[in-house]
């Protein structure tokens, strides 16, 4: 990088920084609403048969939160050997006192969400184990981790970590999420205390050729198969970056580059997208001349973290449906409405590193407690009509029995639109009758359903609806944001 470059992208990370790191103000307001909290969850604790105490975690308790993020982060540490029910129960009882209008979720066990004086605050039970090593639940480990960074961010790096983080968001590369597959606030704070700062990191990452694997603590236990490896210093069985895509690696690597190249405020904002509203999906259609196609369904009552797995699985099972029978996929992408507009991945989500409800540890159970929301699968197709046959090879007439085998099984058939057995080069072969013509018709047959869908998609897709070409433009109002995605893509 030159001199005049390192000076422009000093003047860009000051603006940055002034936006981005918490005033003392906020500060201040902040440590006063947590220390409230924290003194309400002893005083509920005092009422419990058993004895608990209450940390503060996350990235408000180490100062490395982006401006504006209101969370706050209680965990409840109970006694290793305390069985699971009374920790669920105690720990319920302790969040419903300290948030009383607050509503349970589920991360490995359940927590009570609610929020106080304008802050979201989560309200985790935990066991208090000796180390990371004697786990009860994956939660236990927050309060490790924790106590692993405030040890070791000072005021410097933990400001570069706020940096790191507002850059993540405004590329749309944050969040732990099964949604967004990105980088949690852990992971990203392992990153720049391992790197020295937040300017070495897209440094260095401009560079990686995946698979990278850094090890802060030296621990080399076992052999991890992702991307992007950080062991947890504090668990050495573990990937700290096991949720993050190929994809999201690629997008910080796209990014550094594109900082270092020209630095700008702009890459550290988030700005999610004005909806494509329904003449401006048609333009797309008409100008790209492919045929689009959309199955909608009511989405599955289950959390996001459940529910993108399986549309994720059940898209690519439709996938390869379609181009089994010859509708060659373009691009393919699942939507989901949250009532109002699908919510494209370039939103930023809750600044969680590891906690009850953002957790990469977590399998969020439980159900969506919001409105009903619609899912899309949605392709764009090359083919959108195929002819009534469709050839289909035999083996090879040298290879005996299995040709023998192929010949008598058409030789026998008495179907008139089956043309053949005829021999083509060395082999067998014959023209069948296509089971399907047209994509509307594969897409509203039960064959359909005969690709693996997730579990509980599939019992949704038999009430489906199946839109092809200019008639996804009807669901611009639902999915305005996750088609403007689809149609205006960038890395």
């Amino acid at each position: 990088m030159s001199d005049t470059e390192a000076t422009d992208l000093d003047a860009v990370l000051a603006r940055v920084r002034d936006r981005v790191i918490p005033e003392p103000e906020e500060r201040e307001r902040l440590r006063a609403v947590a220390a409230d909290l924290t003194a309400r969850a002893r005083e509920a604790i005092a009422d419990l048969p058993v004895d608990a105490d209450v940390v503060q975690v996350g990235s408000t308790a180490r100062g490395t939160w982006v401006s504006g993020d209101r969370d706050i982060d209680l965990f409840v540490r109970f006694a290793a050997d305390l069985d699971r029910e009374q920790l669920e129960e105690y720990g319920l009882a302790v969040g419903h006192a300290v948030l009383p209008d607050g509503h349970e979720e589920y991360a490995e066990h359940p927590y009570v969400k609610g929020s106080h004086e304008g802050f979201d605050v989560d309200l985790v039970p935990c066991h208090d184990v000796e180390s990371a090593g004697e786990l009860v639940s994956a939660v236990d480990r927050t309060p490790f981790h924790d106590a692993y960074l405030s040890a070791r961010l000072d005021d410097d790096l933990a400001d570069d970590v706020v940096l790191a983080k507002a850059f993540l968001k405004g590329i749309g590369a944050y969040g732990s999420d099964l949604r967004t597959e990105g980088f949690s606030g852990y992971l990203t704070e392992l990153l720049v205390l391992e790197l020295g700062g937040f300017v070495p990191l897209v440094e260095s990452a401009r560079s990686w050729h995946p698979p990278m694997e850094f090890d802060p603590e030296s621990h080399a236990e076992r052999t991890f198969d992702d991307p992007l490896v950080v062991v947890d210093p504090t668990d050495p069985t573990r990937n700290v970056a096991a949720v993050l895509s190929a994809a999201n690696l690629a997008r910080l690597q796209h990014y550094a580059r594109d900082l270092l190249a020209a630095p700008r405020a702009e890459l550290f904002e988030t700005e999610p997208p004005d909806p494509l509203d329904a003449a401006g999906v048609r333009d797309h259609v008409h100008r790209r001349e492919t045929t689009p196609v959309a199955v909608t369904f009511d989405a599955p009552d289950l959390v996001d973290d459940q529910l993108w797995p399986q549309l994720r699985r059940s898209l690519d099972g439709i996938v390869r449906g379609l181009d089994a029978h010859g509708f060659d996929v373009l691009r393919a992408q699942a939507m989901v409405s949250d009532g109002t507009d699908a919510v494209p991945h370039g939103t930023a989500p809750r600044d969680t590193a590891e906690n009850g409800s953002g957790s990469e540890d977590a399998g969020g159970k439980g159900g969506w407690n919001g409105p009903i929301r619609r899912a899309a699968l949605y392709a764009e197709l090359e083919v959108a009509e195929r002819p009534a046959v469709e050839r289909h090879e035999g083996p090879p007439v040298a290879v005996k029995n299995h040709a023998e085998s192929f010949y008598q099984s058409y030789a026998d058939d008495v179907d008139p639109d089956t043309y053949g057995p005829f021999i083509d080069g060395n082999r067998y072969v014959v023209e069948r009758e296509r089971a399907f013509t047209t994509v509307r018709d594969y897409l509203e047959s039960d064959a359909a359903t005969d690709v693996a869908l997730g579990a509980q998609v599939d019992r949704a897709f038999g009430d489906r609806d199946v839109l092809v070409g200019d008639a996804v433009a009807t669901l611009a109002g639902e999915f305005g944001g996750a088609l403007r995605e689809f149609y205006e893509p960038h890395p």
